[in-house]
């Protein structure tokens, strides 16, 4: 019966265990909470260029990064 006790008590689901379960619980929620951003930003990148309505800046942006085509006059800002 101590066995058992002590087993409820330290083992890995344990009530000792309980801290740990928490602290994995609010790590895994953070990367969830960056994944569901990420997430939302693709959402919103796809919707901007869908082929029926495209927003003629993000095409323009797309081409221009995808084919290295800058003029010599042109600043480029970096957004991020």
């Amino acid at each position: 019966m101590a066995f058992f006790g002590a087993y409820a008590v330290l083992g890995p689901n344990g009530i000792l265990a309980y801290g740990d379960y928490k602290r994995k619980l609010a790590k895994r929620e953070q990367s969830y909470a960056a994944l569901e951003q990420q997430r939302e930003t693709l959402k919103n990148r796809v919707r901007l260029l869908d082929p029926d309505h495209a927003n003629p800046d993000m095409v323009d942006e797309m081409t221009r990064k995808e084919l290295n085509v800058v003029h010599p006059d042109e600043v480029i800002v970096p957004l991020k």
